[in-house]
């Protein structure tokens, strides 16, 4: 069963112009749903979305959460982490007191 040149062409039209959600925006949208004030349908319907498409993004946030609340997630650098790693990076010669520290025993003060 092959596609006629018209629909191969359709297919493609739709996956070039296929909107790309940000994170930000799946988001907005999942806990716009999930605070219950109207119908699943209503909010995607003005987002232009199917409610599979809203239903599976749920799903990934709810996990996500939980997830994380269950520790399962990597935890990410706080600010002083990232403060001190940008100084090791701008300056080789604390990278190597660092290393020499480390493999010694001894810490970095």
């Amino acid at each position: 069963m092959s596609l006629s040149n018209t629909e191969k062409a359709v297919k493609d039209i739709r996956r070039k112009t296929r909107r790309k959600h940000s994170t930000e925006e799946k988001i907005r949208i999942v806990l716009e749903g999930l605070r219950g004030e109207s119908s699943i349908a209503e909010p995607c319907r003005r987002e232009g979305i199917n409610t599979n498409l809203y239903y599976r993004w749920s799903k990934d946030f709810l996990e996500a959460g939980k997830n994380r609340l269950a520790g399962d997630t990597v935890r990410e650098a706080n600010a002083d982490e990232v403060v001190a790693l940008k100084r090791e990076n701008k300056d080789p010669k604390l990278y190597n007191i660092a290393c020499y520290a480390n493999r010694s025993g001894r810490g970095v003060a």
